[in-house]
C-alpha cells in the first residue's frame, strides 16, 4: 500500500504554487515564519510544563514568564497542561507578583484556569474566579451559560448545574443539545438512572435533536450497567439516524464486551469499525490484541499498524533555558495526556504539540515554512497526520502537506490519512484531486471504508458538484467491497440529498425511481427531505406523488412528516392543502407544535380562509394540552419512530429500578 510515488509526482505543481505565493507571505518579527514562531512558543510551553513539575518551580517560573515570547497563547496552553490545580494557581500567582503591570488576562487564559479548577474539584476557587469575572475585574471577559454548566459539571456540582440550566432555559429561546447532555452525564455518573432517562425524554419532548454525544452517553450508561445487548442495539440504530459512530462509542463497547468475554460480538464491532473507517486508539488496539491472543479476530493486523507508542518519539528532559534552543529537540506527537504531579527532578514528558495551532502556522506553506518544518524533525504518525489534516482550512495547504509528508522518512500514507484528505477535498469541490486519489487506490488495490464514499457524496452536496457525486456513486462504490442493503439505502439517500442541494430535480426523481426498481425502499427521513425540498419549490404535484409513495411503502406518516408538509404548503401559499393535512394529522391522533400551528393560522388568514383558521384554533384548544415547542425528528436524518425506539430501549433497561 505504498502511495509515495504518486504524491512525489503531485509535489511538483504544489512546489510551483508555493513559489508563487512566497512574496506574499507576511513575516512575523523576530521570526521569519509562523512555523518558527510556533516552534519557539512550544519550547517555552514545554519549559513551563517541566518547571511546574519540579521540586522548586518558583525558581524558574519567574524567569520563564519574563521571556519575550510569553503571552496569552503560551499561558493558556501551559495552564491546560498543568498537572494539577495547585500548579496552575502557582503559575498565576507568580505572574501576578512579577508582571502585574504588564500582563493582562484574556478570555482564553481565564477559561483555561477555570477548567483546571473545575476538573480538580476546587469549587471554592472556581466560584471565586467566576465572581471576579462577572464583576468585570478582568475587563470584558464573557461567560456563557454553557461555560458555567461545563465547569460546574466537571466539579461534580449538580445543584449548580441544574440552577444554571434552569436560568438558561428561562432566558434563551433555543437551548442547545449539549446542555441536556451535561445534565444527563452527571445523573449517569451519580447512578441516578431514572433521572438520566428522564433528561433524554425531555430533550426529545422539547424538540432538541439528540447528537452524537447524546447517544455516546446512553451507550456508556447501558454498558456501565452491563446492558450490553441493549447498548449494541442502540449503537446499530445510529447509522439509520445519520449519526456518526465514534471511537468513543467503539471503545466503551469493546472494553465492556472484552471484560465479559463476549468475543463474537467484539468481532462484529471490529468489522463495523472498518466499515466506518475508525482509527483504533492505543487502548482499543491493546484490547483487540488480547482478543486475538484468545484465538479470535483473524486477519486484522492492519488495524494495529501505527497504533502502538512509537519509540521514535522522544521526551523533553528537565533542562530549562529561556534562550532560543535548537529546534531539533522538539520532536514527536503530543496528545495532551498530562501526568499527575510528582515533583521530582529528572522528569521526562512528551513534547507539547497542538495540531490545530501547527496547522494554522502552516497555512501559507511557503518554502521557508517547509524548511522550518523539516528542521523540526517531527515524528510523523498516522494519528498526528490525521489530526493536522482535520485542522487545515485551505484544501491547497492540506494537499501540499499531504504530498510533503509522504516523503518523510518512516511514514507511509494508509487508508486513514487518505480518507481524511479525500473528504476534505470533496468538501471544497476539488474533484480532480479526489479522482487522482481514487485512481491511485484502484492501482494499489486498497479498499475504502463505506463511510468514506458516503461522506464524499455528502460533501459534494456542500460544494455543489452533482456530476462528481453521481460518478462516485456509479463507478467508485465498488471500492468498498460488498455493501449491505441497509448501507445501500443510506448511500442512495446521501446521493438524493446531494442532488437536491445542487438543484438537479430531474436527476433526483430518476435516481429515486432507480432506487425503488432495485428493491431499495427509501426510509421516512428520505421521503420527508424530498417532500420538503419540492414543496419549497412549489412543486405540489411531486409532493403529493411522494406522499402517496410513503403510504404505498407501508409507512405511517408521523407528526414530524405532517409538520414538514404543512410548512411546505404554507410557504408555497397553499394553505388550503395545509389545512387538509392538519385535519388528517388530527384524525391520526397527532398535533402540530406551536410554531407550525401559528404558521398555519397565519397563512389561512392571509389567504382569506378565516373559517379554517378559526377551526384550527378551536381544534388545538379542544385538546386542552400545551402544544410542544418542537416535534421529534429532522428531515433527511432522524424520524420520530427512531427516537421512540431508542427511548424505549433506554427506559426499559431501567424499569426494574423504578425508571
Amino acid at each position: 500500500m505504498n502511495l509515495i510515488p504518486i504524491f512525489r509526482e503531485f509535489n511538483k505543481p504544489a512546489f510551483q504554487f508555493r513559489i508563487q505565493i512566497r512574496f506574499y507571505t507576511r513575516r512575523r518579527d523576530p521570526f521569519p515564519t509562523k512555523i518558527t514562531h510556533y516552534l519557539n512558543r512550544a519550547k517555552l510551553i514545554d519549559s513551563i510544563r517541566l518547571s511546574l513539575r519540579s521540586n522548586n518551580p518558583n525558581s524558574t517560573l519567574s524567569t520563564l514568564i519574563n521571556h519575550r515570547l510569553f503571552d496569552s497563547f503560551v499561558l493558556t496552553h501551559a495552564l491546560r497542561s498543568a498537572p494539577c490545580a495547585d500548579s496552575a494557581l502557582s503559575l498565576i500567582h507568580t505572574i501576578e507578583n512579577t508582571k502585574s503591570s504588564n500582563f493582562s488576562h484574556t478570555q482564553n487564559t481565564l477559561h483555561a484556569l477555570a477548567t483546571v479548577l473545575a476538573k480538580s474539584g476546587k469549587l471554592v476557587e472556581l466560584k471565586s474566579l467566576i465572581d471576579d469575572i462577572e464583576s468585570k475585574r478582568f475587563g470584558n471577559v464573557k461567560i456563557s451559560f454553557m461555560n458555567l454548566m461545563q465547569w460546574y459539571a466537571a466539579a461534580k456540582d449538580i445543584d449548580s448545574v441544574v440552577r444554571v440550566w434552569d436560568q438558561y432555559r428561562v432566558e434563551s429561546r433555543i437551548v442547545c443539545t449539549e446542555s441536556y447532555n451535561i445534565v444527563m452525564t452527571l445523573y449517569v455518573e451519580m447512578g441516578k438512572d431514572s433521572e438520566a432517562v428522564g433528561i433524554f425524554c425531555k430533550m426529545v419532548d422539547d424538540g432538541s435533536v439528540p447528537n452524537c454525544r447524546s447517544y455516546s452517553i446512553i451507550i456508556e450508561h447501558l454498558v456501565k450497567c452491563r446492558k450490553f445487548l441493549e447498548a449494541i442495539e442502540v449503537f446499530n440504530l445510529l447509522p439509520l439516524m445519520r449519526i456518526k459512530r465514534t471511537l468513543k462509542q467503539y471503545s466503551v463497547l469493546i472494553e465492556g464486551l472484552v471484560g465479559s468475554k463476549m468475543f463474537d460480538e467484539v468481532g462484529v464491532l471490529v468489522n463495523e469499525m472498518q466499515v466506518d473507517g475508525i482509527l483504533p486508539s492505543r487502548t482499543v488496539s491493546l484490547l483487540l490484541q488480547q482478543v486475538k491472543d484468545e484465538g479470535f479476530l483473524k486477519d486484522v493486523d492492519e488495524l494495529f499498524e501505527g497504533i502502538c507508542p512509537d519509540e521514535r518519539i522522544k521526551s523533553v528532559s528537565f533542562s530549562i533555558d529561556s534562550s532560543d534552543e535548537d529546534e531539533n529537540e522538539y520532536k514527536g506527537e503530543n496528545e495532551n495526556e498530562v501526568s499527575q504531579c510528582d515533583h521530582v527532578d529528572g522528569i521526562r514528558l512528551k513534547p507539547w504539540l497542538d495540531p490545530r495551532s501547527l496547522a494554522s502556522a502552516l497555512q501559507n506553506w511557503s518554502p521557508d515554512e517547509v524548511s522550518a518544518l523539516e528542521g523540526a524533525n517531527f515524528v510523523w504518525t498516522t494519528r498526528l497526520v490525521c489530526k493536522i489534516l482535520r485542522s487545515f482550512r485551505s484544501p491547497d495547504t492540506a494537499w501540499n502537506f499531504f504530498c510533503w509528508v509522504a516523503d518523510r522518512p518512516g511514514f507511509t500514507h494508509n487508508i486513514y490519512t487518505v480518507q481524511r484528505i479525500m473528504t476534505l477535498l470533496a468538501r471544497h469541490g476539488r474533484t480532480e484531486l479526489v479522482d487522482r486519489l481514487i485512481l491511485k487506490i484502484r492501482i494499489e488495490g486498497m479498499r475504502l471504508p463505506f463511510s468514506t464514499i458516503r461522506l464524499i457524496i455528502d460533501f459534494y452536496g456542500i460544494s455543489k458538484n452533482a456530476d462528481a457525486a453521481l460518478k462516485v456513486f456509479n463507478d467508485d462504490q465498488i471500492l468498498c467491497g460488498s455493501i449491505s442493503k441497509v448501507n445501500l439505502m443510506l448511500l442512495y439517500s446521501s446521493l438524493l440529498r446531494t442532488l437536491t442541494k445542487c438543484g438537479r430535480n430531474s436527476n433526483t426523481l430518476d435516481m429515486l425511481d432507480e432506487m425503488i426498481l432495485n428493491g431499495i425502499c427509501p426510509d421516512i427521513q428520505t421521503f420527508s427531505g424530498l417532500m420538503q425540498y419540492f414543496s419549497q419549490l412549489g412543486d405540489i404535484k411531486t409532493v403529493q406523488k411522494l406522499f402517496s409513495m410513503v403510504r404505498q411503502s407501508g409507512f405511517e406518516p408521523d407528526a414530524y412528516l405532517y409538520k414538514v408538509l404543512i410548512e411546505g404548503y404554507c410557504k408555497s401559499t397553499r394553505a388550503a392543502l395545509a389545512w387538509r393535512l392538519f385535519e388528517d394529522m388530527k384524525n391520526s391522533g397527532s398535533m402540530p407544535d406551536s410554531a407550525t400551528k401559528e404558521l398555519l393560522v397565519k397563512s389561512l388568514w392571509k389567504e382569506g380562509r378565516r373559517r379554517e383558521a378559526a377551526a384550527v384554533e378551536e381544534s388545538c384548544e379542544e385538546v386542552n394540552v400545551v402544544l410542544p415547542l418542537g416535534l421529534p425528528g429532522h428531515v433527511w436524518t432522524v424520524s420520530s419512530a427512531d427516537l421512540t425506539r431508542v427511548y424505549n430501549i433506554y427506559s426499559n433497561s431501567f424499569v426494574s429500578k423504578g425508571a
